[in-house]
């Protein structure tokens, strides 16, 4: 397509020159010629920057596939060790649930077995706690209402 448009520049052109052959006797050759050159060079250069352009943007097209395509090639075999690990797991969940299951009756028993010895306790450091917070809130209920006595009635 751009070797279309240089050519029929070109053509363009020499009809040009040609019809304007016979009033180039009468102007300076030089000077003619010398445009032309320049006209030329500005073309090619357009056409070689077009060109240029053309192939970077066909190259990164060309890596942005090979990359999707990749990726995809990619899924399709990673997919089924995905599916295969998946279906690993769940038959190692079920062969370790008697496990666990077993775990936790032996384990229950123990926990039990704290919690019934640690009730006691806690029960006992509340009991003698409480009387402790009763005397501190009527201590602050009493600072409370002192503190109102002093301030200068509003």
């Amino acid at each position: 397509m751009k070797f279309s448009l240089v050519a029929t520049l070109l053509v363009v052109l020499a009809v040009a020159h040609g019809s304007e052959a016979r009033a180039l006797v009468k102007r300076e050759v030089q000077a003619e010629v010398e445009r032309l050159t320049q006209l030329l060079k500005d073309m090619s250069a357009s056409v070689t920057t077009a060109t240029q352009d053309m192939v970077e943007k066909m190259k990164a097209l060309e890596m942005t596939n090979t990359a999707q395509t990749y990726m995809e090639d990619s899924r399709a075999r990673i997919q089924p060790l995905v599916e295969k690990v998946q279906a690993e797991a769940a038959k190692l969940q079920e062969q370790v649930k008697p496990f666990i299951s077993n775990i936790e009756e032996h384990v229950r028993p123990l926990t039990d077995d704290l919690n019934s010895q640690v009730q006691p306790l806690t029960e006992n450091l509340q009991a003698q706690v409480k009387p402790l917070t009763d005397m501190m809130e009527k201590f602050l209920q009493q600072v409370m209402e002192q503190s109102k006595a002093l301030m200068p009635p509003q």
